[in-house]
């Protein structure tokens, strides 16, 4: 275990703090502690607009960091997350059926839904007897993401009056985040819990499956497990901020660097950094971009360092 493992996660607790507090104090309008008492609408545009649209950040972040961890240990492959094999597509495409079809109403429902079977599709197509190639993986994951593109284009153009809230989902944002959002999702904090459960089981499936079931440990079981707790805070987090890829991509492999490949350690580091990484590009987009989508800029420095990691195995 190295060294700095211990000191990382209090002090990624604490940047996680801190980055809550600037981001609320951050933006268009900027906010003193003195101006708290001058203005008389500060206290609002405070805990009316910026926190709750900060702690949906965070939580969303952290949902897809944790999610992205837990299937880097099942498959072994430091190149899969929910928006590679498709799980946040999927989604967006429930999330979006609930506003064409339903106007909006059980969007959490089937995003979950949508998120789950996207997952085990890509799950089942890829599996190899008892193992998943990497290669297998990332194609079916790009076949059905290709597929679930379709299908949303179809509902785009069908869309009429709701093709703005489905342009929402697909770019990925945090517009319209009020608390009742955050109420939504803080059922990410127990899905993470439930995945961390099993951080020593993910531990010795890094190693080989084989070695696993000899050591007692339901291999099967705690892949469907896992799978579906991914799928259930990635479903929350796409019904909240819509589809935004690539967190985690980067978060479990910087922190794997960091703390190691120990996931006791892991699951917690990237929850932290996740989050650290979504509030900053939050508050990066609406102070300085005019509100762009904070999808487009996790997409900006996410799909570089994928192409990295494609290379790095490569030459390995």
């Amino acid at each position: 275990m190295r060294r700095t493992a211990f000191i990382t996660i209090p002090a990624l607790a604490c940047a996680l703090l801190a980055s809550v507090a600037c981001a609320v104090a951050l933006g268009p309008t900027g906010i003193s502690f003195g101006s708290l008492i001058s203005l008389p609408n500060a206290w609002t545009i405070v805990w009316d607009v910026r926190l709750p649209r900060v702690i949906a950040a965070a939580l969303v972040g952290c949902a897809l960091a944790v999610a992205g961890t837990a299937m880097q240990g099942l498959f072994r492959n430091p190149m899969a997350d929910p928006y590679i094999i498709g799980t946040s597509s999927g989604g967006a495409l429930g999330a979006t059926i609930a506003i064409v079809l339903f106007a909006g109403r059980g969007r959490l429902v089937l995003a979950f839904v949508g998120a789950m079977a996207a997952t085990f599709t890509v799950y089942f197509i890829a599996r190899k007897g008892s193992k998943i190639p990497v290669e297998t993986l990332l194609l079916s994951g790009i076949a059905l993401s290709t597929l679930l593109s379709a299908l949303l284009s179809f509902l785009m153009y069908t869309a009429g009056q709701s093709l703005h809230q489905i342009m929402f989902w697909l770019m990925g944002g945090l517009w319209n985040v009020s608390w009742d959002d955050v109420v939504v999702a803080l059922p990410i904090l127990v899905g993470c819990a439930g995945i961390y459960l099993f951080a020593r089981d993910v531990n010795i499936l890094s190693l080989n499956e084989e070695d696993a079931t000899h050591l007692g440990v339901n291999v099967e079981r705690v892949k469907q497990i896992l799978l579906a707790l991914s799928a259930f805070v990635t479903g929350i987090a796409v019904a909240v901020a819509g589809s935004i890829g690539f967190i985690g991509l980067i978060t479990p492999h910087v922190m794997r660097l960091i703390v190691g490949p120990d996931h006791r350690l892991l699951f917690p580091a990237a929850a932290l950094a996740g989050a650290i990484l979504l509030v900053w590009s939050d508050t990066l987009t609406r102070t300085f971009t005019n509100d762009m989508p904070v999808g487009i800029v996790t997409a900006c420095f996410g799909a570089p360092f994928f192409i990295y990691l494609l290379r790095s195995r490569m030459k390995a």
